[in-house]
């Protein structure tokens, strides 16, 4: 059983990028794979500093990436990028984490803009050498995309994140092989 983990660099309460996580946890689970979510507003990293090994909680978020088989990362859209939320965690990652590792890319906008944030998350990504999906998923106007029980209200986007995690998932278990 293919092990997959999504992190949520939103530090919001309310976080749509958490939201839209699990959506995708759960296509994830559908096929399959036994999952977990990361929540970065509910851990302890301080900001990575290179000179330091293992600060507050980095050394068990970090292997919990390493023994992924796939990886969902979803951010909020920053002023065109990622949030520094996420890039603080993956300041902690390398090679160890990612290599050879299936990641789906995810991002929610607040307005309508996310292309440049998934292209920032892919390049950060193929540069520790995890292996991005094709598919990717980006969602605008994400506050008001979400009914009160967490699911997507447009059915297509809805399909189309719960289909990030299965492809991620499917991906996984080939790499694994």
């Amino acid at each position: 059983m293919p092990r997959i983990v999504a992190i949520s660099g939103s530090r919001s309460t309310n976080s749509t990028t958490k939201r839209a996580l699990r959506v995708a946890l759960d296509g994830a689970a559908d096929a399959g794979a036994d999952t977990h979510l990361i929540d970065l507003a509910g851990v302890d990293l301080p900001l990575y500093d290179p000179e330091k090994d293992d600060q507050g909680d980095s050394e068990r978020l970090c292997r919990l990436v390493r023994e992924a088989d796939g990886v969902l990362v979803g951010t909020p859209v920053y002023h065109g990028t990622l949030s520094s939320t996420f890039k603080n965690f993956h300041d902690y990652c390398g090679f160890d984490e990612y290599e050879t590792t299936a990641v789906g890319l995810l991002a929610t906008a607040g307005g309508g803009s996310y292309g440049g944030t998934l292209e920032h998350m892919r390049a950060t990504i193929r540069n520790v050498h995890g292996w991005t999906v094709p598919h990717e998923v980006g969602i605008e106007g994400a506050s008001r995309a979400f009914d009160d029980d967490g699911t997507l209200t447009d059915e297509t986007l809805q399909q189309r994140t719960e289909k990030l995690g299965r492809v991620v998932t499917e991906h996984a278990e080939r790499l694994r092989d």
